[in-house]
């Protein structure tokens, strides 16, 4: 039977990942993997997750099944930090997930039951695991331009020119802060045009939200996300905890369904529930349960909300080094946008050719779209990829 199954794709990043690993050179520069790591290179764990571990070990009881949607007080942590006040807890449906892309999958799930013709709006570029599930999916894809190469930021007119085109029944996938793999972000003008927009087509919104903290601060990075649930009359949120808590591994992450009134919320819940239930049962609950312990412990709190913004910091100088790096160098302002992109990631908006002649010549590896992570640099290197791109034509 399994001779009749054709070989699947590799996936670029991890490939990329290998070959990094695979290549001798001691002064390479990994800028693939979407994984923080500090001056030293290490993906640290956060000290109030660390003081949280210590403190479960000696406190834990059983390793027993928790619910099918996970333990309810990370729901309601994670909701709270998500969307603060923007709309009545009773409103919102949540589910724990096997990370992130746990809770991207289940929201497609959920939008393909209540819609078998499902169309869903992706934005052009897009982190690369979204097209990936809906091809698994046979779900159809829609992109709708999102990034302007020549200008490196958001081509805003003709965004909205394409998510006109959705109907009701449709799902527009938005990246609510930190813009994977390029960056760049709207504005709250912006964002409200959307939501006019939205509201105007009877589209649903789904926002998946993986980064906040990593942007602006806390608060700032959920403002998008909040507006969108207040003002729509459903919405789906997928939310990650794997960057802003460091957690990777325990693969940590929920999915919300925001309905327009309690009523409509219980049938929500019932389906995340049976999704959970017929892709993996019951959701794992370490990563879970320390971010709970986290964001209801007051001191775990201000802790890592204080190693999450010095994090933030250290991204931020790393881009406006890099801009004022690339300014010396190059004479012009052009790769100014670098300060300007929040997040790990940033798109330089050259060509595959360069992205390649930076990796053969130069040790410089990162995806050929010219993502490269932020976090993969420090001081002391962003001076030398500086002088690589310059060299090699950028």
């Amino acid at each position: 039977m399994f001779e009749t199954i054709q070989k699947q794709p590799a996936d670029k990043i991890l490939a990329l990942v290998q070959a990094f690993k695979n290549d001798p050179r001691p002064d390479k520069i990994d800028l693939g993997v979407g994984v923080y790591k500090n001056a030293d290179g290490v993906t640290p764990i956060m000290r109030a997750i660390k003081t949280a571990e210590k403190q479960l070990w000696e406190a834990e009881t059983t390793k027993s099944y928790t619910g099918l949607a996970g333990d309810p007080a990370f729901s309601d942590a994670m909701i709270e930090l998500v969307l603060g006040a923007a709309v009545p807890r009773a409103n919102v449906a949540a589910v724990a997930t096997p990370g992130g892309t746990g809770a991207v999958r289940q929201a497609f799930d959920m939008a393909k039951l209540a819609n078998p013709d499902l169309r869903v709006f992706v934005s052009n570029p897009t982190w690369p695991n979204h097209l990936s599930i809906l091809k698994h999916m046979a779900l159809e894809m829609v992109p709708y331009r999102y990034f302007d190469d020549a200008t490196c930021g958001v081509d805003f007119d003709a965004m909205m020119t394409d998510l006109a085109q959705a109907r009701k029944g449709d799902l527009v996938l938005l990246h609510g802060c930190c813009h994977n793999p390029t960056g760049a972000n709207l504005n709250l003008t912006q964002w409200q045009a959307v939501i006019d927009l939205l509201l105007k087509t009877g589209a649903t919104a789904m926002i998946d939200i993986a980064y906040q903290g990593f942007g602006d601060g806390l608060e700032e990075d959920a403002a998008a996300t909040r507006m969108i649930a207040a003002a729509l009359p459903e919405t789906l949120i997928a939310a990650s905890c794997s960057k802003n808590f460091g957690i990777y591994r325990e693969r940590t992450g929920i999915l919300m369904a925001v309905a327009a009134d309690s009523g409509a919320q219980a049938l929500n819940q019932g389906t995340l529930n049976y999704l959970n239930r017929q892709n993996f049962s019951f959701p794992p609950d370490h990563g879970a349960r320390l971010v709970t312990m986290v964001l209801t412990d007051p001191q775990l709190r201000a802790d890592w909300a204080a190693e999450l913004e010095e994090v933030r910091l250290s991204m931020l100088g790393l881009r406006e080094q890099m801009a004022q790096e690339l300014q010396r160098l190059s004479g012009s302002d052009r790769f100014g946008f670098l300060a300007q992109h929040r997040g790990m990631f940033s798109r330089l908006g050259v060509s595959p050719e360069l992205v390649e002649t930076l990796r053969a010549d130069f040790g410089v590896y990162m995806v050929g779209d010219s993502r490269m992570n932020i976090a993969g640099l420090n001081k002391t290197t962003v001076p030398v990829l500086a002088e690589a791109i310059i060299k090699a034509g950028g």
